[in-house]
């Protein structure tokens, strides 16, 4: 393996090609290490060291080369559901924004979709030794309510009202985010809390 690809998975686990050209390593090269199993490509331009332990968890690591792969994405809907746990479903394909009338990259199953206000409720989480983007939790519901099948998103602000030690729900932040999108959500906020 190459000096300046050694460096390179030195600082990540994942990395897309245009990380590799600027380190020096030439695409045919990064070919030669897929065919090699030394590298997978993840998806169009984004590849993973097959030889090093990785920090993030295998269930997430899709997720992360991939959210790494589109450099405005920013984790939303049913994978942001999956990782608060505000879901029982387990994801197909991963569910990545981008802000309305950006090009939407094609990726091995990915879900890109056109969002308005991304800002709003953007966060990031850390998973392994990654920082990623994503919607939080309230955001999350509303987004559910808004784009996602009702029954979802009624499970998904019926687990978002239970409080744990690690979340409290925000009602204020909620129906302000829920204003902010022009959806009405107190109707179901009301009936699971009466």
């Amino acid at each position: 393996m190459s000096n300046a690809l050694q460096n390179l998975l030195k600082t990540t686990e994942t990395f897309t090609a245009a990380e590799g050209r600027a380190c020096g390593v030439a695409p045919s090269l990064l070919a030669y290490y897929v065919k090699t199993g030394l590298l997978e490509r993840v998806s169009r331009g984004v590849y993973r060291n097959l030889k090093k332990d990785p920090s993030t968890p295998m269930e997430w690591a899709n997720l992360v080369a991939t959210v790494d792969s589109v450099p405005t994405g920013v984790v939303c809907l049913i994978s942001a559901l999956v990782i608060y746990e505000m879901t029982e479903e387990f994801p197909e394909e991963h569910w990545i924004a981008v802000p309305r009338g950006q090009w939407r990259p094609k990726r091995k199953n990915t879900r890109v979709i056109w969002l308005t206000n991304m800002k709003l409720g953007l966060t990031k989480i850390k998973i392994g030794k990654k920082s990623i983007p994503i919607f939080n939790r309230e955001r999350t519901v509303v987004d559910a309510f808004r784009l996602l099948p009702i029954e979802t998103a009624i499970k998904a602000l019926k687990i978002y009202l239970t409080s744990t030690e690690s979340h409290n729900p925000d009602l204020r932040r909620l129906n302000a985010y829920a204003n902010k999108l022009r959806f009405d959500i107190s109707p179901y906020v009301m009936a699971l809390t009466t």
